[in-house]
């Protein structure tokens, strides 16, 4: 019987190990939490548990990959590598959700020359909306259409009915990813004119979807779009676009938390501070005393602006003691954040994604083609970001051991033989993008 190894048991990982125990395949689950998967597998003799050190235990992890047939890397995107080099080495295939960095992107050739594939961005986004957009796309080029315009937008988030907070946000996954995504900076191709949007403008222009049975949502940019041009095979289109949904009120706060240099991860000295001392310090005040006003006349907004609502709810106008002697702001907010903001045991939460094409054909036709996915899940069961992100991945990891994918080298999940098995088998699962074909043009985004 062939074996999987699985490198983290993280907030994402139990559906991954429910999927496999129902498909009858052996896995050994290694993380510094086993009992996270010690709770899934019980008595089940197909599942084992082992902690592991990632950072320590290096001869260790070797070993585990040599003794498995294909190891899913379910740790922080820095550890990618490092397993995949132990990947290549001892001939075994690998699975990973996170996107494909020039590091793991130069480890093509090796792959190949190795029989082995290292199959990456298979979670939700990247992943579920890399498939579900490349079967439409490769349904408009087999009708000898183009693609004039491309927009991909996903979320994860509470459902429309959970109680809001001041940031209209809670998280129900990896907090500090959510966080260290609004330090990124954004390219992207619209209506034929290339946008460069620098970090500290990512959340200065929202735009809003309506989306159904959930309501208005807004969009900022997410990342660099213009590779995946050349990745989706549409050199066409005059439009790339991918984004990220939130609620009302996220952006403007985040935006102004960038003015303020409160995401920054430059350490800073910390002793016997407040958070109002910080916030002080971050704004180049003399000191925290009305340091609402300070605030409110430092992002130049009114003292009674819902933005210092939100400041004030974090707790950041507070005069209690931080607690650490050096720290970086990143880290100091993205703690506070994860004290205040998390999805309750009682609360649903949702992934949204949408695609949206403007296609056009020989015969001078032209169509919008809308492509929508909504999902719910509840830390009762399975969040639906985990099912999302796991069970796509999980899906691979079978495909891979019973031979249903043949290619070698590092890839990501935009081939026919890949997307459309996997795609089939979220639907079962109830994972499913309903597609929309023949809308008018006023059906685009704006």
């Amino acid at each position: 019987m062939k074996k999987v190894l699985i490198l983290g048991a993280g907030m994402v990982s139990k559906p991954m190990f429910e999927y496999l125990l129902e498909k009858n395949i052996s896995f050994t689950a290694a993380s510094n939490t086993p009992e996270n998967s010690n709770r899934v597998i019980g008595n089940n003799p197909l599942g084992k548990s082992v902690f592991i050190d990632i950072v320590k235990d290096k001869v260790l992890m070797e070993n585990l990959i040599s003794e498995h047939d294909l190891t899913v890397s379910l740790l922080p995107y820095a550890f990618h590598i490092e397993v995949a080099k132990l990947c290549i080495k001892h001939k075994k295939n690998m699975v990973t959700t996170s996107y494909v960095k020039p590091e793991m992107q130069d480890l093509d050739q090796q792959a190949k020359d190795a029989g082995i594939i290292i199959l990456n961005e298979l979670g939700v986004d990247p992943g579920i909306d890399h498939m579900s957009a490349m079967r439409i796309i490769d349904h408009i080029h087999n009708k000898s259409g183009k693609v004039e315009e491309f927009y991909s937008i996903t979320g994860a988030l509470v459902a429309p009915e959970a109680e809001k907070n001041p940031f209209c946000y809670k998280f129900t996954w990896a907090p500090k990813g959510v966080v260290m995504a609004g330090n990124n900076d954004s390219r992207f191709l619209w209506k034929g004119e290339e946008k460069y949007i620098p970090t500290q403008d990512l959340f200065k222009k929202p735009f809003s979807v309506d989306f159904p049975d959930v309501g208005k949502l807004f969009v900022y940019p997410n990342r660099d779009s213009l590779p995946y041009m050349t990745l989706y095979g549409i050199p066409e289109t005059k439009t790339i676009f991918r984004g990220t949904f939130r609620y009302d009120r996220w952006c403007e706060n985040i935006d102004a938390m960038k003015q303020c240099d409160l995401l920054s991860y430059d350490k800073i000295d910390l002793n016997n501070k407040s958070y109002a001392d910080m916030l002080a310090v971050k704004i180049g005040a003399n000191n925290s005393e009305n340091i609402r006003q300070k605030t409110a006349d430092f992002l130049k907004i009114s003292i009674n602006s819902r933005i210092l609502d939100a400041f004030e709810w974090m707790g950041l106008f507070s005069g209690e003691k931080i607690g650490r002697s050096e720290d970086s702001p990143f880290e100091v907010i993205s703690d506070m954040m994860i004290d205040k903001m998390m999805v309750s045991n009682n609360e649903r939460d949702m992934v949204a994604m949408q695609h949206t094409f403007l296609a056009s054909y020989p015969d001078g036709s032209k169509e919008v083609i809308r492509s929508r996915l909504l999902d719910f899940g509840s830390l009762q069961t399975n969040t639906s970001i985990a099912r999302t992100v796991a069970l796509p991945a999980a899906v691979g990891v079978r495909m891979i051991l019973e031979g249903e994918i043949h290619v070698k080298g590092v890839h990501i999940p935009v081939i026919p033989e890949i997307y459309n098995p996997i795609l089939d088998a979220l639907e079962e699962m109830n994972i499913k993008m309903i597609e929309e074909y023949g809308l008018p043009e006023t059906e685009i985004i704006s």
